[in-house]
């Protein structure tokens, strides 16, 4: 379709395609950059900026914080044509055969009504709830009714992961992944799932825009990108947040009725969340740096190993991954793979665990959510450090346990003290848990032995 490439979207000029027809009395230019009194303000991030510090020499500014997507200047404009949800109808988009349990429709029922009613809404739901199956049946009724609609999440495995699953899902339905690590071009489509910070490439182009994993680095820490949401969104829009563990600034948005709320305290297969068990490691920063691993933490590998148990390592920093594979390999373990955000292999060693090739991963806080590895414990070195925070530290144990075949995985977490941090993140757990026995479909481990 001709200049579809811009429905929905803000663009440089440098970013518009030979292929694009700039007669076409449709495209709406933007200001790059405005000024307001002293300060100059970018239409794409809406960051502010004395314009002293973003002068360019040949004359005007330019947006320093977005450059990134491409460089903004106030020389030049934002290229857009209004969304047309130039869709062809479809009665029945969802393929998806599968059956939520009662609480998951509950869920879902009110996922629905709040895309109808285009509401701002939380669905807090523990790690292992099935976030994604209680989306189908709201996001079934927007593509429908013709809607564009948007799934993000801060993180790139995250969105890898979700793709697939909504593929099968949606089986007929237009769908594109946009990240900041692929080579595909970005294609019109209804169905659209990206990192939050691909947003920023969207003007009020969706209906109803998801954001998963809404506490996750960066989004929470960066207010340029809930700006990218909030500009993503048409005036009229539905946005739902989902995690497992809100922040405050959400919690408060909930107490003070700027957001509605569901609450899912329950793991779809019935079972609780697996408890932390903390144990005390005092010397481990002084042993890794001589690459040796405290005794029972090399135990508990090996006994995995013997078991053929698969698991994930956790350890706080990008420089301890080299220290414990030497470690490990000093003892003769080898069948493994470290991983990091950085790492150029990363999302091949994340597919080679899925598929079962490796047996352990030894990771930093990358893999702390977003992604499912079928029956697998976790392990954590150094779980004192401040790298983690209470909720990172809840997300990396509900990694364990999540299948159907194994819903009651081991967590052990060593540090050197017991931090007020790790503590927090037990009593989270607990409250959870407490929270789920009182439900019908709660699985104890007794019910299940018998």
């Amino acid at each position: 379709m001709l200049n579809d490439y811009l429905f929905g979207r803000q663009l440089t000029p440098a970013q518009l395609t030979d292929e694009i027809d700039l007669t076409d009395t449709r495209i709406v230019q933007r200001p790059g950059m405005l000024r307001d009194g002293a300060k100059i303000i970018c239409q794409r991030c809406q960051t502010h900026y004395r314009q002293r510090a973003v002068r360019v020499p040949a004359g005007g500014w330019y947006c320093p914080a977005c450059i990134a997507l491409g460089r903004v200047t106030s020389r030049e404009a934002l290229f857009t044509i209004p969304e047309p949800n130039a869709f062809s109808e479809t009665k029945q988009p969802l393929t998806w055969t599968g059956e939520l349990t009662r609480l998951q429709d509950q869920c879902a029922d009110e996922v629905a009504t709040v895309f109808a009613e285009k509401r701002r809404h939380l669905l807090w739901a523990v790690t292992g709830a099935g976030k994604t199956e209680m989306l189908f049946k709201g996001l079934a009724q927007a593509l429908a009714a013709g809607q564009r609609i948007a799934v993000a999440s801060p993180r790139v495995d995250v969105c890898i992961e979700l793709f697939p699953r909504l593929q099968q899902a949606f089986a007929d339905t237009s769908m594109v992944l946009l990240h900041g690590q692929q080579d595909e071009p970005y294609r019109y489509c209804q169905l659209t799932v990206c990192t939050t910070h691909q947003l920023f490439r969207f003007y009020h182009a969706f209906d109803v825009l998801v954001v998963d994993e809404v506490d996750a680095f960066p989004f929470a820490q960066d207010k340029t990108l809930q700006v990218a949401v909030k500009q993503a969104l048409k005036p009229q829009a539905a946005c739902l947040y989902l995690t497992a563990t809100p922040g405050k600034q959400l919690l408060r948005q909930v107490k003070q009725q700027k957001l509605t709320v569901s609450y899912l305290p329950l793991r779809f297969h019935g079972h609780l969340l697996p408890m932390i068990k903390i144990k005390l490691a005092f010397s481990w920063r002084r042993q890794l740096q001589h690459k040796r691993l405290p005794m029972q933490i090399q135990q508990q590998i090996s006994h995995r190993l013997r078991m053929k148990q698969r698991f994930l390592l956790f350890v706080p920093h990008v420089a301890q991954l080299d220290q414990v594979a030497a470690a490990l390999k000093k003892v003769g373990i080898a069948a493994f793979a470290t991983v990091h955000a950085a790492d150029p292999e990363r999302l091949q060693k994340v597919a080679a665990m899925r598929n079962g090739d490796i047996q352990f991963l030894v990771t930093t806080t990358i893999l702390e959510r977003g992604v499912t590895f079928s029956g697998i414990d976790v392990l954590v070195l150094g779980a004192d450090d401040p790298v983690f925070s209470s909720a990172a530290l809840v997300q990396i144990a509900g990694r364990a346990g999540r299948s159907q075949e194994r819903p009651t995985g081991h967590v052990i977490m060593w540090a050197a003290q017991k931090t007020h941090i790790l503590q927090q993140a037990r009593r989270q757990i607990i409250f959870l848990n407490m929270k789920a026995r009182r439900l019908p479909e709660w699985q104890s481990v007794d019910d299940v032995k018998k």
